[in-house]
């Protein structure tokens, strides 16, 4: 029907309160209840409303609607395309107030939470958030931004170190001039999550011959651990060097305080932390040493952290360790165990008493294990077998021999006789160790 027709079938029509006219196709849709309305992207149509012909504010369209002289509705009302019903515009004042409450508050959560989530990651030394929930870490543990270690270190300028997880470098924390090293782990591919739950464990480990994490950065591909600062290096750089005064500087009183506190620092990871860590690379340039020569571990839980309540052996997918100082069951593909380490700290005890390096031992193609055992079988062991740069006023005899000995226990090519490292604290530091002459022979037969 035509738009004329339409119009007048919703004015003859009392209960029409208004009508959808499309163009073109002449279609006419009376409406006996509006409270919505929608215009289409594209439609070829339009509204049109009844209102009263006497008050435009159409505040009397439902009492006229409603009266018994309706049959006049026809002249009591008009057609308009610019006007909307009370109900349509009752609605739209009650919605539109509660729409501006909501968004505000919705801005406000928004706020809220974006200023929650700089402050987590930029200011609090006290938790760290994990996209599976939340976990505490020690209160001295400190979360620093990548920025914040580029300044200490001056753009990472002066290297004092460098092993197979990284390169480490020396730097000082402000506030308070604190020195520190910062170590910058190159081939770490974990996601946040896994590297994070390593980084807990690693710090809640604390023990007098462990060196201790102060903090961690983990932001997008860069992961960095920061460690207290040890005055005087590692091992290796006393122990192995080319300046005899150096080397003398490492009298025998101190080899062995350094090698019982090695000792302890392996016995507390292998059987008093809450999570079983093995270091799988003990060797002299992973000990360092205070100002008081104390021992303290280093890189340690870098390699494959184990729960406590699983079997203690691991097979890793790629030889983990240096060469002189790994145990014949990395080559051999066997489950690693504790024994490993072991059987590494064998290898230090019988550098820190010969002063000679595994890594670069080479006498008529043997190592540094098949070279000892040939002195024990020569009965020459004490006389060869010592450093010749310590004095002989300042070596005591028995604890030599003790070490010695321990040492020889611990490189055992069978790893189920090897002793653990409680074990080798203990043996250290009694004024008795049973070693028999069996044992020596079965050192004799390794390779």
């Amino acid at each position: 029907m035509s738009l004329e027709e339409c119009t007048s079938a919703c004015m003859d029509d009392c209960e029409c309160l208004g009508f959808n006219y499309r163009r073109g196709s002449g279609r006419c849709f009376p409406k006996s209840l509006l409270f919505s309305g929608r215009h289409s992207a594209g439609a070829n149509y339009q509204m049109f409303i009844k209102v009263a012909a006497d008050d435009s504010s159409v505040a009397n369209v439902s009492s006229l609607m409603n009266s018994p002289d309706s049959k006049k509705c026809s002249r009591e009302f008009n057609i308009s395309a610019s006007q909307i019903l009370p109900r349509s515009r009752k609605r739209s004042q009650l919605i539109l107030p509660m729409v501006s409450v909501v968004s505000v508050i919705g801005l406000a959560e928004i706020v809220c939470v974006a200023l929650g989530w700089w402050y987590i990651y930029r200011h609090d030394d006290d938790a760290l958030f994990n996209r599976g929930g939340y976990f505490a870490i020690p209160s001295e543990f400190k979360r620093f931004s990548f920025s914040d270690l580029r300044r200490a270190t001056d753009n990472f300028k002066d290297v004092i170190g460098k092993g197979g997880f990284g390169t480490v470098y020396k730097g000082t924390l402000l506030p308070g001039n604190k020195m520190v090293a910062v170590k910058r782990l190159e081939g770490v591919f974990q996601g946040e999550e896994e590297f994070w739950a390593e980084v807990k464990v690693i710090g809640t480990v604390h023990h007098m011959n462990l060196l201790r994490m102060v903090g961690f950065c983990a932001e997008r591909k860069h992961r960095l651990l920061v460690y207290e600062y040890v005055q005087n290096g590692s091992l290796d750089s006393y122990l192995f060097s080319h300046n005899e005064d150096r080397r003398k500087a490492l009298d025998w009183r101190k080899r062995f305080q350094i090698a019982v506190g090695t000792a302890k620092g392996l016995a507390y990871l292998h059987e008093e932390c809450l999570e079983w860590i093995l270091h799988c690379d003990v060797k002299p340039q992973n000990i360092l040493l205070d100002e008081e020569f104390c021992a303290k571990v280093s890189d340690f839980g870098l390699s494959k952290l184990v729960d406590r309540h699983r079997e203690r052996a691991l097979s890793f997918s790629t030889i983990r360790g240096t060469r002189g100082y790994m145990a014949p069951e990395w080559t051999m593909n066997l489950p690693i165990t504790a024994k490993a380490d072991v059987y590494s700290f064998g290898i230090l005890l019988l550098e820190l008493a010969s002063g000679k390096n595994a890594a670069e031992f080479n006498v008529s193609g043997g190592n540094l294990v098949q070279w000892a055992v040939e002195n024990v079988r020569r009965q020459s062991w004490m006389e060869n077998m010592v450093d010749s740069t310590l004095q002989a006023p300042e070596i005591e005899k028995p604890e030599v021999e003790r070490v010695l000995k321990t040492a020889l226990l611990c490189v055992e090519f069978d790893k189920n006789r090897r002793p653990s490292m409680s074990e080798v604290v203990e043996m250290l530091t009694s004024e008795i160790i049973e070693t028999t002459t069996k044992t020596s022979q079965a050192n004799m037969n390794v390779r």
